[in-house]
């Protein structure tokens, strides 16, 4: 309704009316539309960053509507009450999904809807591959990581570009060392110096991926690139302008000299012929990721093979080659990653309704592999024995653990604290109290009802000084 032009000016009141209109609408967004969050840990590295020491802490924008309509979906980012202390939001990746089994071996996840079924590997889209590599170089080194094979090869390498002449090979790593979960790995150049490591890098990690722009000569006949795992060598070849008429990009598996078993070698072809352009720039790929093969051009799988799983050594080595003595290009933007080490091992039966959450940085994450619920028996002031819940936790940082010993060696008796599910503390005297030994459970899945949101974005940081950029869609 219009407002009457003959009626006072009230000035305070349009403005308290307006003041209030705007907190109203800022608590509905909050709790029903969107929300804002900080990330204070590493535990979703690469996809989420989080670190005190360089005082770099993602803020995402959560979708809290989405959910009221459907369910999370596998491999999702979602936020939700921690299950082992209530007062606490987790940010995980949705792994799991009851009713199923799940399994962690070898730094991959497999599951099954039942015993009667074989375990599969679980393979994530290809926009969620993306997010989660983990670079195993600099974008701007200062020196290489990739070196050419032989002594008197005239190949030029400079960071990460190559200059080849002549039909030879470079690898990445010196002395070809083989790919490790290396706690770094994947940050952004800024913060590598800045970052503590937590963890060793000593998990052998079979699963990588190589990519560059490749530019040819008239007289190459084909460049490609070789994945080694274990005893198994990956051969992508893309013929080049020399190649014949109507040659097709090959995918070869070989197996070493000295291989004992049935998996035999094989080699196929794409569907469809093609052959590199003279002075065009590609940009091509090649993986060996969740037990599938896959070579890329331009973004598009133009070629892929599905290999047996490995057993306990996946020692993985990477390298770039050229075919043809007149051979020539330039290869450039290149660099190998790897992919996330699940670390840590067992099955789990998920129950319908709930869900199985892993972090993205999987050597650094509290997530379902670890949670464990604590009850210890105690006694009110009348004398009545009760059973308090909470998160059972062994961190090397005293205040971390649940329960501690406090004031060990005091005469008037130690205390022992320990925080519930709903996050209250309880502080007890250690004397005549069966804390020492509490009881506990695994607890590793989450509720339905608990999931809050969706995470959709990060909007900031912005820390040019760093090189830190942090503004992107969430896959």
């Amino acid at each position: 309704m219009a407002k009457d032009p003959n009626d006072p000016a009230t000035p305070w009141r349009d403005n308290l009316e307006a003041l209030a209109m705007a907190i109203m609408m800022a608590l509905l967004l909050k709790y029903f539309i969107i929300e804002a969050y900080k990330i204070p840990s590493g535990s979703m590295q690469p996809t989420l960053i989080g670190d005190e020491r360089a005082e770099i802490f993602d803020r995402i924008l959560v979708d809290k509507v989405s959910f009221k309509f459907r369910d999370p979906k596998r491999f999702e980012v979602v936020v939700f009450k921690y299950p082992l202390d209530l007062s606490k939001n987790f940010v995980k990746r949705v792994i799991g999904i009851g009713p199923e089994h799940l399994k962690i071996e070898y730094g991959d996840v497999k599951h099954r809807k039942d015993p009667s079924e074989e375990w599969r590997i679980l393979r994530r889209p290809r926009p969620i591959q993306r997010e989660t590599w983990k670079r195993l170089d600099l974008v701007k080194p200062e020196n290489t990581n990739w070196f050419a094979e032989s002594p008197g090869l005239r190949w030029s390498i400079e960071g990460r570009r190559i200059e080849a002449n002549g039909a030879g090979r470079a690898h990445f790593g010196p002395d070809q060392g083989a790919v490790t979960d290396d706690y770094l790995d994947g940050y952004p150049d800024g913060l590598r110096a800045v970052v503590e490591p937590k963890f060793g890098d000593n998990n052998l990690v079979g699963d990588v991926r190589v990519d560059c722009e490749v530019e040819v000569l008239p007289e190459t006949e084909a460049v490609g690139i070789q994945l080694k795992e274990s005893v198994r060598l990956f051969t992508f070849r893309l013929p080049g302008p020399a190649a014949p008429e109507g040659a097709r990009p090959t995918i070869e598996k070989t197996m070493g000299p000295s291989y004992r078993g049935t998996e035999e070698s094989r080699t196929i072809e794409a569907d469809e012929p093609f052959r590199l352009e003279a002075g065009k720039t590609y940009r091509i790929g090649a993986q060996n990721l969740d037990d599938l093969i896959e070579i890329d051009v331009d973004g598009e799988v133009i070629c892929s093979l599905e290999i047996p799983s490995v057993a306990q050594d996946q020692r993985s080595s990477c390298f770039v080659f050229l075919e043809g003595a007149r051979s020539g290009a330039v290869f450039d933007d290149l660099m190998a990653y790897r992919d996330i080490y699940y670390t840590g091992g067992g099955e789990y039966h998920i129950p319908a309704g709930h869900y199985f959450m892993l972090g993205d940085n999987t050597q650094d994450s509290s997530d379902s592999r670890e949670w464990k619920y604590a009850r210890l028996l105690i006694e009110d002031e009348s004398g009545e024995e009760q059973v308090v819940v909470g998160n059972f936790r062994k961190d090397p940082d005293l205040w971390q653990r649940n329960p501690v010993l406090v004031g060990a060696g005091d005469p008037e008796g130690s205390m022992v604290r320990f925080r519930d599910r709903y996050g209250e503390p309880y502080w007890l005297r250690a004397r005549g109290y069966p804390w020492a030994s509490p009881s506990n459970e695994p607890a590793p899945f989450v509720p339905r009802r608990m999931i809050q949101g969706r995470a959709l974005a990060v909007f900031w940081p912005m820390v040019p000084r760093l090189g830190v950029y942090r503004l992107k869609w969430i896959h």
